[in-house]
């Protein structure tokens, strides 16, 4: 309607003032109800033609959606394992700071798998002591079979050189039976080197290696154990929570509740433009927002990002093809714009819907030295069109509580 009233500014009314002033025709006598359409022809076609122009040319240009909100991820609030609920913190909604416990599972079995564990280590050490304690026995057993083994060995070695000074002065039987003793001491001698080997291979390492798979499962019985304690990830809000002592619980039920981060929906706005507009919109361009939650509040934007793919085209790998005339509706190009200056979201709920206009500016390419007149007034024009899309804006700001409240049916 208002491209229509500033078009017939430029066409009809010259008509009329041409038909007024210089034939002297006049509404009531030349000009009627039944001849307006003869006399202003040329200025209700040309204003026709002009606003559909205009309005194409505005809205390819200068972009405009509805489709646009605050978007914001919620954090599940899901235990990692399975449990009854022994201790409930917050109520159905409150606010969370990071680490905060939200819940408590009940911790029996996680309790009395960490005290196995850290007994299964006790236990451990204790036979590393005795283990130890082995290794110094062994030593002993060792010098003393060395000490009889020495002994029998000089006994023997002293008979043998009698035997050898003067034959016959020992009876060779009892050399027979010296030989026999030392190596029988020699082989208790082995026996203890090899009770040593044993105890002292224990010592290094088959103890080490038990108590490092009892820390190891002590270490894992304490991050089930933690995993019982359910708290808070990032600072926030937890809302419809409604968990109570004595549920059971499970991570492939639904959420206990949801965690709102602290500040969601307050750094971007995310706006789904027109497919037709995938050529005009650029990370750069500046835009205006109007949104329901902040009535008459026109919110300077910048476009940060602009999706390079439409959601309404994707699929998952499947059993069936594909069939293209399935898609409902054409989608969108999402766009992420943030605002232009800080804390320019402040007082916007998250979620709210919005309407934002991206305007076109052509100032680098008429400002180039190889842009031609004609081509530089027709960028100029583009590019003045934009207070129209502005304007209209501003107008629907100021209108949308009307809307809202009264024509809504509200």
């Amino acid at each position: 309607m208002f491209e229509l009233i500033l078009c017939s500014l430029l066409t009809i009314l010259p008509d009329y003032l041409f038909r007024r002033y210089v034939q002297g025709k006049r509404f009531g006598k030349e000009i009627t109800f039944y001849s307006v359409w003869y006399e202003l022809r040329w200025g209700i076609t040309g204003c026709l033609m002009l606003t559909v122009a205009l309005i194409t040319t505005i809205f390819y240009f200068h972009p405009s959606t509805t489709s646009a909100a605050l978007f914001y991820r919620t954090i599940p609030i899901l235990p990692e394992g399975s449990g009854r609920v022994a201790e409930v913190n917050i109520g159905y909604s409150a606010p969370v700071t990071k680490g905060e416990v939200i819940f408590r599972l009940d911790s029996s079995k996680q309790t009395a798998a960490l005290e196995t564990a850290k007994r299964k280590i006790a236990e451990v050490d204790a036979q590393l002591v005795a283990a130890e304690a082995d290794v110094v026995k062994s030593e002993a057993q060792i010098q003393e079979a060395k000490s009889a083994y020495q002994q029998a060995k000089d006994e023997l070695d002293v008979k043998r050189d009698l035997q050898r000074r003067n034959p016959g002065i020992v009876p060779q039987r009892d050399i027979e039976k010296l030989q026999v003793l030392v190596d029988q001491r020699q082989a208790g001698i082995d026996a203890a080197t090899a009770v040593k080997q044993s105890a002292t291979l224990r010592v290094s390492t088959l103890l080490p290696a038990e108590k490092a798979s009892a820390e190891a499962a002590l270490a894992q019985a304490q991050v089930d154990l933690d995993k019982t304690v359910i708290r808070a990830g990032v600072n926030g809000r937890v809302e419809q929570f409604f968990l109570r002592v004595g549920d059971v619980v499970n991570p492939l039920m639904r959420p206990a509740g949801v965690l709102i981060p602290e500040g969601a929906g307050q750094q971007a706005l995310q706006a789904g433009f027109g497919q037709i507009e995938a050529q005009v919109l650029k990370a750069g361009m500046v835009a205006e927002a109007a949104c329901i939650s902040k009535p008459w509040v026109i919110i300077p934007m910048v476009i940060t990002s602009v999706q390079d793919y439409i959601a309404a085209g994707q699929f998952r790998g499947g059993e069936q093809l594909i069939e293209a005339q399935n898609i409902a509706r054409p989608g969108t190009i999402l766009v992420f714009l943030e605002p232009l200056y800080k804390g320019g979201l402040d007082g916007v709920t998250a979620g709210s819907s919005c309407i934002v206009n991206a305007y076109t500016s052509n100032h680098e390419i008429i400002s180039a030295k190889d842009t031609g007149t004609g081509q530089a007034f027709v960028l100029h024009a583009i590019d003045a069109v934009g207070l129209v899309h502005a304007l209209l804006l501003r107008i629907q700001a100021l209108l949308l509580p009307i809307k809202t409240l009264v024509l809504s049916g509200h």
